[in-house]
């Protein structure tokens, strides 16, 4: 796969030799869940802190992915953050928003096992419009299902397999995890620009 270096936004890590991973309590989102996410209302939704205790079982691929994928997502016009947390305990490895308002959640598999053991990936639906999932170049994509998104990606970018089928979210659901999104980013751009700030 032919990938140019760009330049790594602050939601990913840094080139080789100056990786900084982000703390894991640093700006988790969680959203309490809508009783009906097809119907406009209020959701009952608010904004806490909750601990992001997934570790990821290949760290290496996974980074690599996740960088390549969000680099991908970049150039297509998306903004992007990494784990996003939501009121159902689900953590989203890269979160994206488009020109749109479209919110767009991307699973990274390091790898087979990785995907055979995790069956929580549905659970995501709730809470974007699409989703899709983001693997290395040599995972063996056809055992993944055709009713999502496929991004393959390396440690330098990645390229779109499959479109995501779109299931879009009930309004006011959108404008709760847009804003949450907003949040997210900003506290992370604070933690950085003035580390020793209290929290």
């Amino acid at each position: 796969m032919q990938m140019n270096r760009n330049d790594v936004g602050p939601s990913l890590e840094h080139d080789e030799g100056q990786r900084e991973p982000i703390p894991a309590r640093e700006g988790a989102v969680a959203l309490a869940p809508c009783q009906n996410r097809h119907k406009e209302g209020t959701c009952g939704m608010s904004i806490v802190d909750l601990p992001l205790d997934r570790a990821p079982r290949r760290p290496d691929i996974t980074r690599s992915v996740c960088r390549g994928a969000a680099r991908h997502l970049r150039e297509r016009g998306y903004a992007t953050i990494t784990e996003m947390t939501f009121a159902n305990g689900r953590r989203g490895d890269i979160v994206a928003l488009s020109p749109s308002g479209d919110l767009l959640v991307v699973e990274v598999k390091s790898g087979i096992e990785d995907y055979r053991i995790d069956g929580k990936w549905p659970d995501y639906r709730d809470y974007c419009d699409a989703f899709c999932f983001a693997v290395a170049p040599e995972f063996p994509a056809e055992i993944l299902p055709e009713d999502v998104g496929l991004i393959v990606a390396d440690g330098y970018g990645g390229a779109l397999i499959r479109e995501a089928p779109r299931h879009p979210l009930a309004p006011a659901r959108r404008k709760a995890l847009t804003i949450a999104f907003g949040r997210l980013a900003a506290a992370r751009l604070a933690g950085w620009e003035d580390p020793a700030a209290p929290r």
